[in-house]
């Protein structure tokens, strides 16, 4: 979160006030795409230019699923949990 505080400090001087819980899961979103095109790279179905950013990439929407979970009043490990038990519980 320091590094989200940090970023929120940037935000301010850009445009007056923070990003909304909106505006992270649209970055958060936009993240997810790159991850897309990345691994159409990597499988040799896409050209890219950045060959070295899907391991950043991964690791930035983890990152920005704990900073929505956060902002949203949720603990990140127990929505990580719930969701394995509930898949669990389905393919019993």
């Amino acid at each position: 979160m320091a590094i989200r505080n940090r970023y929120h400090q940037f935000e301010k001087e850009l445009h007056g006030s923070i990003w909304s819980v909106e505006e992270d899961a649209l970055a958060f979103l936009t993240d997810a795409g790159l991850i897309g095109r990345a691994t159409m790279d990597d499988q040799g179905r896409w050209p890219s230019e950045d060959k070295d950013i899907l391991p950043s990439k991964i690791g930035e929407c983890v990152w920005w699923l704990v900073v929505l979970a956060q902002r949203m009043d949720l603990n990140f490990e127990e929505c990580v949990e719930q969701f394995l038990a509930q898949k669990m519980d389905m393919l019993k």
